[in-house]
């Protein structure tokens, strides 16, 4: 299937687009997918029992508590892999990580990071610490349609998205898989508001928004909101407008958006000052810098 084709077909009903990622932004995900699924078979699949300490340390800050947080979890793995790398207790100890320099060149070379994708890449291009990446991603895809529970959206999320579809196109922008975001909007009685989800299998999220939004509508008439620095970047690349939902935040952070950004963004009046308000709070919550290397 040409999932991006389905994108660039899209035509506006209303003047306004506004993209929302899902995971961590508009569910409270995140936490529980990283830790009980994501984690745990990190150290099953690629044999990291002897430093799980170290380990859940380490993929906490990447895909939780940093700038890196949001990502595709195929870069977010390779991002996890370098810190450890640099760590004291590993280099002192000589434990020897998995090489995933396999994975490192799927990742330049692909524009899709998904399952498929890297199956596909696997099979031409066999080697065992690939085949431990093949494995860990299926079991966390696995797991989760096994073990996870419903998980209600953020309440002012749900009337945020309510009001949204009134007067603008929204569509979600994910790097999640296609099945777990129709899985997780459709059982929420959400599926209905959007004109289509874009996950992992349409590209990346700056792709997303070029090829549905851009050239269609105004660039001051597109908005994307999102809990991620990606998110920010996405919105940046296309030269639109971003809303930041703050980790930890995310309640007073829609409720904001309900009762104030929205219609501000409707009015025109949302760029500039207000945006850079949003912006910098936004940053100040992300970090760069591991707790560990303050030390």
């Amino acid at each position: 299937m040409d999932y991006q084709a389905i994108l660039r077909d899209l035509k506006p009903v209303n003047k306004f687009f506004i993209g929302i990622d899902s995971d961590g932004c508009v569910f409270d995900t995140m936490e529980v997918k990283q830790k009980e699924f994501f984690i745990p078979n990190a150290l099953k699949y690629f044999e990291l029992t002897d430093i799980s300490e170290i380990v859940k340390e380490t993929w906490e800050f990447v895909n939780l508590y940093s700038i890196y947080r949001g990502g595709n979890r195929f870069t977010s793995l390779l991002k996890v892999f370098e810190l450890l790398a640099e760590r004291k207790e590993i280099i002192e100890t000589g434990y020897q990580l998995p090489d995933l320099s396999s994975l490192r060149e799927w990742v330049k070379s692909e524009s899709k990071l998904s399952n498929a994708t890297l199956q596909k890449y696997f099979h031409s291009n066999y080697d065992t610490d690939l085949e431990k990446v093949v494995n860990w991603t299926e079991a966390i895809n696995k797991d989760i349609r096994k073990n996870l529970r419903k998980i209600h959206p953020f309440v002012y999320a749900r009337k945020a998205i309510t009001k949204i579809s009134e007067t603008a196109d929204l569509m979600i922008v994910s790097q999640t898989p296609l099945e777990a975001l129709d899985k997780e909007w459709e059982e929420n009685d959400l599926r209905k508001y959007a004109v289509t989800i874009a996950g992992q299998e349409h590209g990346t999220k700056t792709e997303h928004i070029a090829l549905a939004a851009k050239g269609k509508y105004d660039n001051d008439n597109i908005l994307m909101i999102g809990d991620a620095k990606g998110d920010m970047d996405a919105a940046f690349n296309n030269e639109i407008l971003f809303y930041p939902v703050i980790p930890g935040k995310e309640e007073e952070s829609w409720e904001r958006f309900y009762k104030e950004s929205f219609d501000k963004f409707l009015k025109g009046t949302y760029s500039g000052h207000y945006e850079n308000s949003l912006l910098e709070a936004f940053n100040k919550s992300l970090p760069e810098t591991p707790p560990w290397k303050n030390i």
